[in-house]
C-alpha cells in the first residue's frame, strides 16, 4: 500500500472525489491526507475526511493566503486540530517566489504553526519555496526555544542544504511528481542521499502531475509514479519504497489510523 501525504480532495467536486478515491484504491494507493489552507477552509477538510474513511486531514494557512486574514493564534489552530480525522497541521511555511503575504506576516504565521504543532504534538506539514535559509532558520530557532516538534518538508524541491538541514532537526521530506521530471536531476541526487527512513511520497493534487500524466489535472492515484522513481533512485524495488514510505507515514503522522 502507498500513502498519498499530501493532496487537495477539496479542489475537486463531490462527485469527482468518489471517483478518484476508487482510482486510487485500484493503484494500491490506500490513505491519502487532505490538506487545509485556509482557516476557513478547516471544516470542508474535516467533512471530506469524516465521509471516506481512508482519507485524514491538517488544518492551517498556506503561506500564500497569510495575508487575507489576521494571523490565527496558536490557540485557534490547536482547537481547529482538536478533531479525530485530523492529523496534521498546515501547511504553513514560506512562499517567497510569489510573495503573496508580507514576508513579517509569513513568518509570524509560520512561527505560530511551529507552536501549534509543538503543542499538539501533530506534525507540521512545511511549505517552502525560495525561502531555504528562512525556512531553516526558523525551525532552528523554534527548536532551540521551545523544544522539538515533528515537521515534514511537503513537496520537497529545495536545496541540499535545507534537506540536510532538517534531517539533522528530525524532520521527513516529501517528494512529488517533481521528482520524475527530465530536468529534475538535482532532486533526484537530493533525494537518493537522504536517509530512507526519512522519506515520503505524495501529489500535492490537482498540481504537479509525474511524468507521464505531466500537464494533466494530478490526482492520488498517480502517486506510484513518484515512488517507483524514488524507488529507483535508492536502488530498491517499487515494493520496498512503497513499504518504507507507508511505515515512515504512520510513524511521523501518529495520530493515523
Amino acid at each position: 500500500m502507498l500513502v498519498d501525504s499530501h493532496c487537495h480532495l477539496d479542489y475537486f467536486s463531490e462527485e469527482e472525489i468518489g471517483q478518484i478515491l476508487a482510482r486510487a484504491a485500484e493503484a494500491g494507493v490506500g490513505r491519502m491526507v487532505t490538506i487545509g489552507v485556509r482557516m476557513a477552509q478547516a471544516e470542508a477538510v474535516k467533512a471530506i475526511a469524516d465521509r471516506f474513511p481512508e482519507v485524514w486531514g491538517t488544518v492551517g494557512v498556506h503561506p500564500q493566503n497569510a495575508g487575507e486574514e489576521a494571523v490565527p493564534e496558536v490557540a485557534a489552530i490547536v482547537a481547529a486540530a482538536d478533531h479525530p480525522r485530523i492529523i496534521g497541521i498546515g501547511e504553513s511555511g514560506l512562499d517567497y517566489f510569489y510573495d503573496k503575504a508580507p514576508r513579517e506576516v509569513q513568518q509570524e504565521g509560520f512561527r505560530r504553526h511551529i507552536r501549534a504543532a509543538r503543542e499538539t504534538g501533530l506534525p507540521l506539514v512545511v511549505h517552502a519555496r525560495d525561502a531555504d535559509a528562512d525556512i531553516a532558520g526558523i525551525l532552528r530557532e523554534e527548536a532551540e526555544q521551545g523544544g522539538p516538534f515533528p515537521f515534514l518538508l511537503h513537496c520537497f524541491s529545495s536545496g541540499r542544504q535545507l534537506a540536510e538541514d532538517a534531517v539533522k532537526m528530525g524532520g521527513y521530506l516529501s517528494f512529488s511528481g517533481i521528482l520524475t521530471f527530465p530536468k529534475s536531476q538535482e532532486i533526484r541526487d537530493i533525494a537518493r542521499d537522504m536517509p530512507r527512513d526519512r522519506l515520503l511520497v505524495e501529489t500535492d493534487s490537482p498540481y504537479l502531475a509525474p511524468a507521464p500524466y505531466r500537464g494533466k489535472r494530478n490526482e492520488p492515484s498517480y502517486v506510484p509514479h513518484t515512488a517507483r522513481v524514488l524507488a529507483e533512485v535508492h536502488g530498491v524495488t517499487a515494493e520496498v519504497m512503497a513499504k518504507t514510505t507507508t511505515e515512515n507515514f504512520f510513524r511521523l503522522f501518529s495520530k493515523a489510523s
